[in-house]
């Protein structure tokens, strides 16, 4: 799991790429797409998470964050329907009542030629409070003392480093405990864990991820070598 910022700019465009629609839907990219959905909008973005990401990329203060993003793996043992309802559960328990957007993939791997399912769930920080504002007001600067004049509050504001960090292994630790029970319910052996393997006291060095420029840049004898090495 990589979790990531998206600055003001960014966001509208990142919801395009992971829902496949515009340019991001051309040369069959939207095959890969399983599953795409949403929650938590803003009475003004008509269930419309373009909408909603347009104006935060707008309305957002300079170079202030529009979205948090969580890319993570999917076990491939389960089936597409079962990792939709894992993915679900999951949105639910980290996103609470936060607008939020998320898009399942499954394409083919570079190394193996397998089925690489995973998720993109995109968040927005700034927590509903029952006032209606319009999209000018609503990515405003938060007004403790007259809530109605400002826009609404971000929960990720004020955190040390330190807090951050441990935010971020929080939300590891709960989707390792969400994909475990998944596996356990759909009848499947393996677990998850969210620690490293120095944590954890495992003497092996992890696999590294390549990504498909790397991996088109190997040759055909490498690429044979890696495979029978995470093989064995």
């Amino acid at each position: 799991m990589s979790i990531k910022n998206g600055k003001k700019g960014k966001a509208a465009s990142h919801s395009a790429y992971i829902a496949r629609e515009g340019k991001f839907g051309r040369n069959g990219k939207a095959d890969d797409l399983q599953l795409h959905q949403h929650g938590n909008l803003p009475s003004w973005a008509n269930d419309q998470p373009g909408v909603f990401w347009n104006a935060a990329d707008k309305f957002e203060r300079a170079n202030g964050t529009a979205y948090v993003e969580l890319e993570f793996a999917l076990p491939a043992e389960l089936a597409p329907a079962q990792r939709s309802e894992l993915v679900q559960e999951f949105a639910a328990k980290v996103c609470g009542n936060k607008p939020y957007e998320f898009a399942i993939h499954a394409p083919e791997a570079a190394l193996g030629k397998v089925s690489q399912p995973h998720a993109h769930l995109m968040i927005n920080n700034r927590v509903p409070d029952a006032i209606e504002r319009p999209p000018e007001l609503h990515f405003r600067r938060y007004n403790a003392v007259h809530p109605e004049l400002g826009g609404c509050k971000k929960d990720s504001g004020g955190r040390h480093r330190g807090e951050m960090k441990a935010l971020a292994t929080s939300i590891r630790e709960t989707f390792s405990e969400i994909q475990n029970q998944y596996l356990e319910k759909y009848g499947h052996a393996d677990r998850v864990d969210h620690r490293s393997y120095r944590t954890r006291g495992i003497d092996k060095v992890p696999e590294r991820h390549l990504g498909h420029a790397r991996i088109k840049q190997m040759s055909e004898q490498a690429v044979g070598e890696l495979l029978q090495k995470r093989q064995a």
